[in-house]
């Protein structure tokens, strides 16, 4: 009966103990979205910034060059 009653408070304590991690994880997920809602990635940079590719005019390029573009690039 005593071994009973040591078994459950032990199942208890890692019950709590499960639980309260599983909690505090999800409230640092939670504040980490939070902490990253607002972050803007895609403003317009500022400051001494320079643009780094080149529109092309896909015009006047064949399907040879699209194609070769497509494997250089991989877009």
């Amino acid at each position: 009966m005593v071994s009973f009653f040591k078994t459950v408070i032990s199942t208890l304590k890692v019950f709590i103990l499960f639980t309260g991690c599983t909690i505090l994880f999800y409230y640092g997920i939670m504040w980490v979205t939070e902490e990253y809602q607002s972050y803007h990635r895609y403003d317009a940079p500022e400051g001494t910034a320079l643009k780094v590719s080149n529109a092309v005019d896909h015009k006047d390029s064949s399907l040879f060059d699209r194609l070769k573009l497509f494997y250089l690039n991989g877009e």
